[in-house]
């Protein structure tokens, strides 16, 4: 299993040698890569330029750390197929940049409006058509979570949809910071780890609130308060431990399930080499000195000492 660091909160604050210097010197061997304005930016084409690309390889070869998977964000559900054409165009131009990386996986969001459900469900999957070829023949194993206010939010519906392609270049992330936006506010992190089951090959750890309980955010106009989806979907990127989040019941179904040796095996049911466990903290950036070593102590100490 790769422990990895996603980078959003330092790529907001430092170069991309200091971001991958700073995660050396956390102890970590592994960097999420998610969207950072040089490299490959929220819903606009990839960018990477060859000084960018010289900048990246010479600060992982002096730390010997490793960019264990992008992460790439397109409307590719939509909602309209202008829209979805570009993203397409946008995910071709990120898998040629992963390859030659040699970075094998890159994990997304479903994207697309909660409140046109049917049309991005089904500008997804055409996107998914053309892009699936593609996808297994550079051998990449490309993971899917369901974010807030993403056209699906649910757990179980993301699952069945990955499985779907029966494909084992597919995998799904499970992302403890939303998990309360994915069974509707229940928080029951077995029951969706294990339904997820051998789909699950990426988990993001971190903390947050339960949105669906009374004053855990105050929002105006008070209506908003009852879920208010239409208007707004709130979440946090808190520290383990300051939320609601059950990381006791997260760590010991892992367990359960093997996710830190499962991809390791002959059997592996998935391409793309070991399952990813992701620190994926961002608020509070002035403390991560003591948080981001401390997860990943927290992570080890849980899942792959015995």
């Amino acid at each position: 299993m790769k422990i990895a660091f996603d980078v959003d909160v330092l790529s907001k604050q430092m170069s991309i040698n200091d971001l991958v210097h700073q995660v050396a010197d956390w102890g970590y061997k592994y960097i999420e890569q998610s969207p950072h304005p040089r490299i490959n930016p929220f819903y606009k084409h990839p960018l990477f330029s060859k000084e960018c690309e010289e900048e990246y390889r010479k600060a992982l070869k002096e730390t010997g750390v490793e960019i264990s998977s992008f992460i790439c964000v397109y409307r590719w559900s939509g909602p309209t197929e202008e829209q979805r054409k570009m993203a397409v165009a946008n995910w071709k131009k990120m898998i040629e940049i992963a390859v030659n990386m040699g970075v094998p996986v890159i994990n997304t969001e479903l994207s697309g409006d909660p409140n046109q459900q049917e049309i991005c469900n089904g500008m997804w999957f055409r996107s998914m058509e053309e892009l699936l070829p593609i996808i297994e023949r550079e051998g990449l194993r490309v993971e899917i979570q369901s974010h807030p206010y993403d056209f699906c939010e649910l757990n179980d519906e993301a699952c069945d949809m990955v499985k779907s392609f029966r494909s084992k270049n597919l995998g799904y992330v499970y992302s403890s910071p939303h998990g309360f936006f994915y069974d509707q506010g229940k928080g029951d992190v077995r029951h969706m780890l294990k339904y997820a089951g051998d789909e699950l090959t990426h988990v993001l750890f971190a903390d947050t609130f339960n949105q669906t309980l009374d004053c855990r955010y105050i929002l105006n106009p008070p209506s908003l308060n009852q879920r208010g989806r239409e208007d707004v979907s709130v979440h946090q990127h808190l520290n383990l431990g300051m939320g609601d989040v059950d990381f006791d019941g997260i760590f010991e179904t892992l367990r359960e399930m093997d996710f830190a040796n499962k991809q390791l095996k002959l059997d592996a049911p998935k391409v793309g080499g070991d399952n990813i466990a992701c620190v994926s903290i961002f608020g509070f950036p002035e403390k991560m000195n003591e948080w981001a070593p401390a997860a990943r102590e927290r992570i080890e100490n849980e899942l792959l000492k015995k």
